[in-house]
């Protein structure tokens, strides 16, 4: 099932008098059930390209077309997005996912306090559910967001380089912990990353950007198109 449709996106920012293109025809489809990397250097676009995804930067040209509500996509910032001095517990912050962003209401409901519970369960953070979020470790930090992140059960999950900053044993734990979400739950993950190693071992679909899109394919496919001689 095809969820987010992109034909010939074009975004620019603004600077003085002059648009700066950042995107250029950038054409792709996203699928129920897919493990979509983003690659490519700093600067080509990849994070705008996220963002937007998310409705956060305006389209200048083309269409961004989703089978999918606004409340079915869900986006993990990197755990350094949040105050260090934060003062919420990780309970309060899970709970805080649980909300329709539409419509919210002043209380949590029943419903509300089992989906949060359900997705400390699948994070593996429940034994820290009274704690602050700054007492956390950075891998754990990490993890408290990724709940917040499913805890509604979004269709899609996109997340922008969501491991930067910690050891490679913390990171791949969050990486099986993705890729168990999108197998057992079927949630669509779309993201940043920079760790190839990464990226090889878990996507089955890889975007490489540099402004415009210079592959998209299999990770068999991107394997080959980088011994070929292509850098990203």
């Amino acid at each position: 099932m095809n969820l987010i449709k992109i034909n010939n996106l074009n975004v620019s920012y603004k600077v003085g008098y002059k648009n700066i293109s950042v995107l250029k025809n950038i054409s792709f489809q996203v699928n129920s059930g897919e493990y979509i990397c983003i690659v490519g250097n700093n600067g080509s676009g990849k994070s705008t390209l996220i963002k937007s995804l998310l409705g956060l930067v305006p389209v200048y040209k083309g269409q961004i077309l989703k089978n999918c509500q606004k409340d079915e996509i869900s986006y993990l910032p990197q755990s350094n997005s949040i105050p260090i001095n934060f003062p919420a517990t990780v309970e309060e912050i899970i709970l805080s996912g649980t909300q329709n962003t539409v419509r919210r209401l002043p209380f949590y409901t029943k419903e509300n306090k089992t989906l949060a519970q359900k997705a400390m369960e699948k994070a593996e953070v429940s034994k820290f559910s009274k704690r602050r979020f700054w007492e956390l470790s950075g891998g754990q930090q990490q993890r408290v967001l990724f709940a917040r992140a499913i805890a509604k059960n979004p269709k899609i999950l996109i997340l922008d380089e969501p491991c930067t900053g910690l050891d490679p044993v913390v990171s791949e734990s969050f990486y099986k912990l993705l890729i168990k979400t999108n197998s057992e739950q079927k949630t669509t993950i779309i993201m940043v990353s920079h760790d190839l190693h990464s990226v090889k071992k878990y996507a089955s679909k890889v975007l490489v950007l540099n402004k415009e899109l210079l592959f998209c394919g299999s990770v068999r496919d991107w394997d080959k198109y980088r011994n070929g001689g292509d850098t990203i």
